[in-house]
């Protein structure tokens, strides 16, 4: 035997409210856990705060020359 429910004036079994209580918590975990697949930006460097395409470019020739002399 199987207990019913009556929900909005119908009569529901309780291994459909089981179900569906399931269902429900296993849909909102899949999507809180899901996250979005937007690119980061490379997190190893901190964002340059230049204030001309020169300094810019300066900057970069700067490290990549350093980071060339490490290796």
């Amino acid at each position: 035997m199987v207990a019913m429910y009556t929900i909005f004036g119908r009569q529901v079994g309780s291994h459909v409210l089981a179900m569906a209580t399931l269902g429900t918590l296993g849909a909102g975990v899949v999507l809180s856990l899901g996250g979005s697949s937007s690119k980061k930006a490379d997190a190893s460097t901190p964002p340059l705060n230049a204030k001309s395409k020169e300094e810019e470019s300066f900057i970069k020739d700067f490290v990549r020359k350093a980071e060339g002399e490490k290796k």
